[in-house]
């Protein structure tokens, strides 16, 4: 018995199809089998979706190993096959979970939207909601995967580091999460091991192997120990909660994670250290200086982090008062340390030629920096500069609201991460945020772009482009700070 399809042509009622998918997480091949079968009219109950070892419909229609040589190819004139953005999207993270049956519940609701084209806002029907949860899962497992791989080092026969982690997915997310690794780890050879198969990056080509076992991976390197104490260093009595810990961290995850360790004791001991930070900002707590002359004199008697200790000078900052403009930089350096005055030395002149060309006139703004002490380490004769630590700068951040509290500017502009991380209190991206206004508490405006010594840095075309958009972004600064004079 036949039936006349929506575009024509006659397909066998009693058909079935068996589609061999060459890959778990083959997405774009199930897409491009699924819209040739709604093409052709092929309803979701006479079709099997089949992983690679997987057993399929005794009656169905198979082709050889790559699958479907006697499904039936598209009319000519089949109409165009409807599928929403957000199902796409929605579909490509729920093809990767190992559900079994993803392939044919996404080919249902690809059927569906043929008929309903708003199915994917519909938040009661259980389709879509069931699609949307395998989508969920495979997104966390991600999460995870990014959050919870440790690589250790291990040696090549030449020499090489190699550096080699294990993972345990719970869904088909290792092809599609490489790129991730790539790119954060460009220059690095590492290879992540996982029971559904392994990735392998030399530097410039992504490979593929077979699956592994946890003893296929190295036990710990001597670098673990700095983890280790480096993570005992950022936990925060204060903000433990344990059962959201267990939630973003579960302990399946904790043998792989060489600070795991720790988390029993730490947690034992948290009421204690919470107990000792609350003492210590008692005894931090302290007037705000009425002036600037106050803010130079308690930063030059402040030894609330180690820079202090270093034997250099607090550099106060310099400026109007009530400067419209605030320009933050990062800390002193070795010239700003023996002169006593932020931004003399190359980074300094570097800015003023900018500032000049952009027609900010640099004795009109207050410029500061975001930690007043240089650090440094030394190295022969000279001392080279280090950058703070984020503690360091959260710590001097005092002073620099102490100041922007008395200049009160209506634009402040900070030069590099660190000082933008000195007024908001937290990490920033320059290149996300340049090239637009954060609007601060007290209702002046944060501009982000890079600090001049990162230009110094540079050369060639690398420099000159850098530089057209330092430009570009002390110029918009300078038409900002005009429509608020006006």
């Amino acid at each position: 018995m036949a039936a006349q399809s929506r575009s024509g042509q006659h397909v066998s009622l009693g058909s079935h199809y068996a589609v061999h998918l060459p890959a778990p997480d083959d997405f774009a091949f199930w897409r491009e089998r699924a819209r040739g079968l709604v093409q052709c009219d092929v309803p979701p109950d006479r079709v099997s979706w089949i992983e690679p070892g997987g057993t399929g419909d005794l009656f169905a229609a198979e082709g050889p190993s790559r699958g479907d040589k006697r499904l039936p190819p598209p009319p000519a004139d089949a109409p165009p096959v409807r599928a929403s953005q957000r199902f796409l999207t929605i579909a490509r993270s729920a093809a990767l979970h190992s559900d079994p049956a993803r392939f044919g519940l996404l080919y249902q609701a690809l059927w569906r939207l043929q008929r309903q084209p708003r199915l994917m806002e519909d938040k009661a029907d259980p389709q879509v909601r069931r699609i949307e949860e395998l989508a969920k899962s495979v997104r966390r497992d991600a999460h995870k995967m990014h959050a919870f791989v440790r690589f250790r080092e291990v040696q090549e026969e030449d020499g090489t580091p190699h550096f080699v982690a294990w993972f345990e997915p719970d869904h088909h997310i290792l092809r599609a999460e490489a790129g991730f690794f790539m790119r954060r780890f460009a220059n690095m050879r590492w290879s992540i091991l996982t029971p559904r198969g392994s990735i392998h990056w030399d530097g410039e080509v992504m490979h593929e192997g077979p699956p592994a076992r946890r003893e296929d991976a190295p036990g710990g390197d001597p670098v673990e120990a700095l983890w280790r104490s480096y993570y005992a260093s950022i936990f925060n009595p204060a903000r433990l909660k344990v059962g959201a810990m267990l939630s973003e961290m579960p302990k399946k995850y904790w043998k792989n994670l060489p600070e795991a360790e720790l988390i029993p004791q730490l947690i034992a001991g948290a009421q204690a250290r919470e107990a000792a930070m609350v003492a210590a900002g008692a005894r931090a707590e302290r007037a705000r200086p009425a002036t600037l002359a106050e803010v130079a004199q308690g930063a030059a008697a402040c030894r609330d982090c180690p820079i202090a200790d270093c034997g250099t000078r607090a550099v106060a900052g310099e400026g109007p008062e009530h400067a419209p403009l605030m320009i933050v930089g990062e800390q002193p350096g070795d010239q700003e340390d023996l002169a006593g005055r932020p931004f003399v030395g190359p980074a300094g002149q570097l800015l003023d030629d900018h500032l000049t060309r952009a027609a900010i006139d640099r004795g009109a703004a207050y410029v500061t920096n975001a930690v007043k002490h240089f650090k440094f380490t030394q190295k022969g004769k000279h001392r080279l500069h280090q950058s703070p630590t984020a503690k360091e700068i959260d710590t001097c951040r005092w002073w620099l609201e102490a100041e922007r509290a008395l200049v009160r500017p209506r634009i402040v502009l900070a030069l590099g991460a660190s000082a933008a991380r000195g007024l908001l209190g937290r990490t920033v991206s320059v290149a996300r945020e340049r090239g637009r206004a954060i609007v601060l508490d007290d209702g002046a405006e944060l501009w982000v772009t890079v600090h001049p010594s990162y230009l110094l840095r540079l050369d060639g075309a690398a420099r000159e482009e850098q530089a057209a958009l330092f430009a570009a972004d002390l110029t918009a600064v300078r038409k900002r700070l005009g429509e608020l004079a006006g």
